[in-house]
């Protein structure tokens, strides 16, 4: 991905709202579990003490991850309609005649039969195209190919 904000579809930005909100409740459960580290205690007591600090530093990265990535998402605006992006959702056409509707995410986003990651080979494929564009990528049968049909809204066939 570039350094440049980058869009996230309105499925996407809830997933990040969604999981941000279970962070910070989690978060505030571990933090309320925390000892005064002034007391003496034991040997498994401090090392239980440790895990739930750790726990609490692996929560605070996730929760600042996620914020910053909301906050990119923002500033990027919305995402593009007339060349295939992060968040876009797109048709595409297969050589068998095959259509299908997919969404174009980061590997954090959601789990949905739907997304491609913009790392994986399709979604790399599909970054900067625009309708009519032939794309070609590997599979783990070897060299795949499809044509854009459209960039927009999700169609309820695909």
């Amino acid at each position: 991905m570039t350094g440049d904000p980058q869009p996230i579809s309105a499925e996407a930005r809830r997933a990040l709202e969604q999981e941000l909100a279970d962070l910070r409740d989690e978060r505030r459960l571990v933090a309320g579990t925390l000892q005064d580290t002034t007391e003496a205690g034991d040997e498994a007591d401090q090392a239980d003490e440790l895990r739930r600090a750790d726990q609490l530093a692996r929560l605070d990265r996730r929760i600042q991850d996620i914020t910053d990535r909301l906050r990119q998402a923002e500033r990027a605006g919305p995402v593009a309609t007339d060349v295939v992006g992060v968040g876009s959702t797109v048709r595409v056409r297969f050589p068998d005649g095959t259509q299908e509707t997919l969404q174009v995410g980061e590997a954090a986003e959601a789990l949905d039969q739907t997304l491609v990651t913009a790392d994986s080979p399709l979604g790399h494929a599909l970054l900067g195209r625009r309708p009519g564009d032939s794309v070609h990528y590997d599979t783990p049968d070897g060299h795949a190919s499809a044509v854009v049909v459209s960039i927009g809204a999700a169609t309820e066939d695909g």
